[in-house]
């Protein structure tokens, strides 16, 4: 689909400026990562909240080049942020958990700590300031799950909801981020060399073309959907049960 990314602009500034006005909040607090929506949730903020835009960069045993690329685009934009490393943290939750180090390059129930440890410092300097949880999670990831609940799940609010993983690179060479940050692949950190596709076992072409037009091959549809109903409790309400069935 064809998007006005002037109008695209304007429109999520003056959304987040409402709903952060509606919670009577003073503005916002994101992690950056050095990807792309990071980098693009960032510049909005800021265009919404000049003075009150506060991006935390927060390496949990993470590549290095990603925090270098968190800080140029910090700089670049005049974002204010903090550099707040997290590996101490880490070690210290797998010591005390007594966490197993067999297959703990891709042992989900491990990596998945880390971005719970970065909700944890996000929501400490929310409300040392009175700012919102902005999230980075786009409407791929939202479709299939693909964020890890309670992690970067863990928000207030998310700006590119409803925008696809292809839509949201030409929103960045709209606001002119970087293009070494835009053709990046997209990787959520959690273990050496991890990167989204890989681990969904799908391009965000195809996911995209799926949301937007309802076209793929049958075994990229089947794909899709299965991991979107494996996933829809992370963005269902919690359970609880009727009061009617309480009473006798």
């Amino acid at each position: 689909m064809n998007l006005d990314y002037e109008h695209v602009e304007k429109t999520l500034i003056e959304w987040l400026r409402g709903h952060v006005k509606n919670a009577n909040a003073d503005g916002v607090v994101l992690g950056l990562s050095g990807g792309i929506d990071s980098s693009v949730t960032a510049v909005l903020a800021k265009k919404a909240f000049p003075n009150n835009t506060l991006g935390i960069v927060m390496p949990c045993y993470s590549n290095e080049q990603d925090k270098v690329d968190a800080i140029k685009v910090a700089k670049q934009f005049d974002i204010e942020y903090k550099v707040k490393d997290l590996d101490m943290f880490y070690d210290s939750f797998k010591e005390i958990v007594n966490a197993e180090e067999k297959n703990s390059e891709n042992n989900l129930a491990l990596a998945n700590v880390k971005p719970r440890l970065r909700m944890t410092t996000l929501y400490y300097y929310s409300a040392q300031n009175n700012y919102l949880v902005l999230g980075t999670d786009n409407w791929s990831e939202l479709k299939v799950g693909y964020f890890t609940k309670y992690g970067d799940g863990g928000i207030d609010l998310t700006i590119l909801g409803r925008l696809v993983k292809t839509e949201v690179r030409e929103l960045a060479r709209h606001l002119k981020i970087p293009e070494k940050i835009i053709e990046k692949k997209p990787s959520a950190g959690l273990w050496k060399d991890q990167t989204d596709e890989q681990e969904m076992g799908l391009t965000y072409e195809q996911l995209d073309c799926y949301i937007l037009t309802g076209n793929a091959e049958p075994t990229v549809k089947e794909k899709i959907e299965k991991l979107s109903k494996k996933n829809s409790h992370k963005l269902e309400p919690i359970p609880v049960p009727d009061r009617e069935i309480l009473l006798i």
